[in-house]
């Protein structure tokens, strides 16, 4: 979770240094617990995970390495996008980690239809899949028609459903008239759970029984997590339609703060301990920045990348 806030917070500032990243930045602050707490509970290689734009710290707790984050942001030919994409679209697919598609929903298919082909290929086992959407992307067609697949087809798929209560600035009152999210699943005949995503304890204790429910036989699992985005949709969106009264209460506090101060309070670090690994995350992201940015960019002239898998239907390549 810490590392993830520090990597974001220098990515953030980068971006508005103006020509650093090309692309948008969208932060995860606020958003770390229940991430990562899906991720930590996931194994490289045995499971497939599609994170969405707020999923740093899934990513992290999945074992991306933050080199691997960086040469993105910053366009690197030595990234795992080799430069060719935007920031947020990496992923190792061979290796089960999916790589972000931008239309909201559409993951959850992805991911699903991941689980499946391997239940028809016989590798299953107790594999499971993994992906997030925000509140707004409920509303999906692709969320719709994934989800209700998944839960016919029993797949051992996990959803976690950050219900950030805006949708870009559409508020949860104009998205759906059910009385929280997790209504839907009964609809869909899936294992339904609400947390409070702000409560690292919670979300831990939450994910692990669904992951374990999931690998076990019992079908999808779809998890929903209140909180608060603490930036805007992006960072160039200062968030002004949240009101000053829907950032108080319940909910809407900074888990990172409040993981701290449990840690403290419970005598499992002290103070300078928590200052301590603020201060090795910062050296960690301030050296991955320092290597990437020695690093070169793509070269054009000496890019051999194709769009087309086949190399007799490109343009020039075939004769007509």
């Amino acid at each position: 979770m810490l590392l993830s806030r520090v990597l974001e917070e220098k990515l953030g500032s980068l971006y508005r240094a103006g020509g650093r990243i090309v692309g948008g930045v969208y932060l995860g602050k606020g958003q770390e617990a229940f991430s990562a707490a899906l991720g930590v509970q996931l194994q490289a290689g045995r499971d497939v995970y599609g994170p969405l734009i707020r999923d740093q710290a899934g990513r992290i707790a999945f074992g991306e390495p933050i080199l691997e984050c960086v040469r993105t942001y910053l366009g690197a030919v030595t990234g795992p996008m080799r430069g060719r994409d935007g920031n947020i679209h990496r992923g190792r697919p061979r290796d089960g980690y999916m790589a972000m598609i931008s239309h909201l929903g559409s993951l959850l298919s992805v991911v699903a239809g991941a689980l499946f082909a391997r239940r028809l290929s016989g590798n299953l086992k107790d594999g499971v899949g993994a992906t997030s959407i925000g509140d707004g992307g409920t509303s999906t067609g692709a969320f719709h028609e994934g989800l209700n697949m998944a839960a016919v087809e029993k797949l051992p798929l996990i959803v976690s459903v950050a219900n950030n209560q805006y949708a870009y600035s559409t508020p949860n009152n104009r998205q759906y008239a059910c009385k929280n999210l997790v209504d839907r699943a009964v609809g869909y005949g899936v294992a339904g759970y609400s947390v409070d995503a702000t409560d690292l304890g919670a979300c831990l204790n939450v994910f692990r029984t669904a992951v374990e429910c999931a690998r076990n036989g019992g079908g999808p699992q779809m998890i929903v997590g209140s909180l608060l985005r603490l930036s805007g949709h992006g960072e160039h969106d200062d968030a002004s339609y949240i009101p000053n009264s829907a950032r108080k209460g319940p909910g809407t506090g900074d888990c990172l703060v409040i993981a701290e101060q449990r840690i403290i309070d419970e005598a499992w670090m002290s103070e300078k301990e928590v200052r301590d690994y603020h201060a090795e995350a910062r050296a960690k992201v301030d050296q991955a920045i320092s290597k990437v940015s020695k690093e070169p960019s793509p070269d054009p002239f000496k890019e051999g990348w194709q769009a087309l898998s086949s190399a007799d239907l490109v343009e020039g390549q075939h004769e007509a």
